[in-house]
């Protein structure tokens, strides 16, 4: 009786760790339990999946170390005759049924309303593309890109001594998407070159963003706060630098938001057109050039800052065949794009911006062809392209 005494003992500390070992991951290393119905939902389905595998794991174990203690050999030297029970069995096979028809029930409901993207109050298109997002709310009139805003120093740190990281190192942007609280919010998921996927844990949204479709996932967040996510689909060089913000506002704060995205549209609208009304220097089509080389346009991720590129997926625009050649197939492939990956960036530049890049990825690092491209120039392109 001693010798069962301690061992039922040692299977009560076994669970007492088990169980201490399932607290502190539930703290440290768990599934986060989320801001939003849905993801509370998800978050006490996976906890109750947790505890069931713990109880299963705590019998299984428990039965095979009270057989390897009391039916050793040296304890019950000769070795019983029969080979099976029909009861044991039906019992073995009829519990695992029962468990997972249990958990059937509350899955399948979870997940039909995670689905559900009926009646949203507000709808906003998203679109991945190399290595940005672009935000489209379809029931107002904005649209814009969100794109790292974390400065480039800080993690190409390839001598040794970047600049100090900041609080939210790589989940920063430019542009955080802007939703109402207590709202649903659909949106709809789709991507403009290769395979991204949009995902935010707090908020349970996950969601595959492929070229060609459309998928669909919604929210509603009952709290105001910021909540940030990443692209979770290897897309690419840059696919670690895709991060998303969401700021979830009062519905007054949002309205106001709204407003004022407005009013700086209309005045980056004046202010693109009274640029391209006007003839630049090279001096200005420069400096504006390599500002948008280096940050907006992002093209200095691919092609680096000195033209040198990545060869062969990424090539060199020192020296290059279009950075040297015919303009017109300069400005094609900027506004356009090209199947080989370079993506269009007509919608995404003003005509200014576009011109004065251009302008400078042809006069740089001793290009120098001399060639000025002006905001008329990508004008002319453009209509002769609709």
């Amino acid at each position: 009786m001693a010798i069962r005494r301690k061992i039922f003992a040692s299977l009560a500390a076994l669970l007492g760790f088990i169980l201490a070992g399932v607290v502190q991951a539930s703290a440290d290393y768990n599934m986060r339990p989320g801001v939003t119905e849905t993801s509370l939902e998800a978050y006490d389905l996976h906890m109750l999946v947790i505890w069931i595998m713990t109880g299963i794991a705590v019998v299984v174990f428990g039965l095979m170390f009270y057989s390897i203690i009391f039916h050793r050999k040296s304890k019950n030297p000769n070795p019983a005759t029969w080979s099976h029970s029909s009861v044991v069995e039906l019992i073995w096979t009829t519990i695992p049924l029962v468990i997972l028809a249990f958990l059937t029930v509350p899955s399948i409901q979870l997940l039909l309303k995670m689905e559900d993207t009926s009646d949203p109050d507000l709808s906003i298109q998203v679109t991945g593309s190399q290595w940005k997002w672009h935000y489209k709310y379809l029931d107002k009139d904005i649209e814009f890109y969100s794109t790292l805003s974390t400065p480039r120093e800080q993690f190409e740190n390839f001598s040794g001594d970047a600049a100090t990281k900041g609080e939210n190192y790589l989940l920063e942007v430019d542009n955080e998407l802007v939703i109402p609280a207590n709202k649903k919010v659909r949106f709809l998921v789709t991507a403009e070159d290769v395979i991204h996927a949009w995902w935010v844990p707090d908020l349970a949204v996950k969601k595959d963003a492929i070229p060609g479709f459309i998928n669909e996932t919604w929210t509603r967040v009952p709290q105001t706060g910021v909540y940030r996510g990443q692209c979770a689909e290897l897309c690419g060089k840059d696919h670690g630098f895709m991060p998303i913000v969401v700021r979830v506002v009062s519905e007054q704060d949002f309205e106001a938001w709204v407003e004022k995205k407005d009013a700086e549209r209309i005045a980056a609208e004046k202010a693109a057109a009274e640029a391209a009304a006007k003839s630049w220097d090279m001096d200005k089509l420069m400096a504006l050039g390599e500002q948008v080389y280096n940050g907006k346009g992002t093209c200095a991720a691919c092609h680096k800052p000195d033209g040198s590129g990545m060869p062969p997926g990424f090539p060199a625009l020192k020296g290059s065949a279009i950075a040297t050649g015919p303009v017109k197939d300069h400005i094609d492939i900027v506004v356009n794009g090209s199947t080989g990956g370079m993506q269009a960036f007509g919608k995404q530049l003003t005509d200014a911006e576009l011109a004065a890049v251009i302008t400078y990825e042809r006069n740089a690092w001793g290009n120098n062809t001399g060639d000025k491209v002006q905001p008329a120039d990508i004008q002319a392109f453009k209509a002769g392209n609709q």
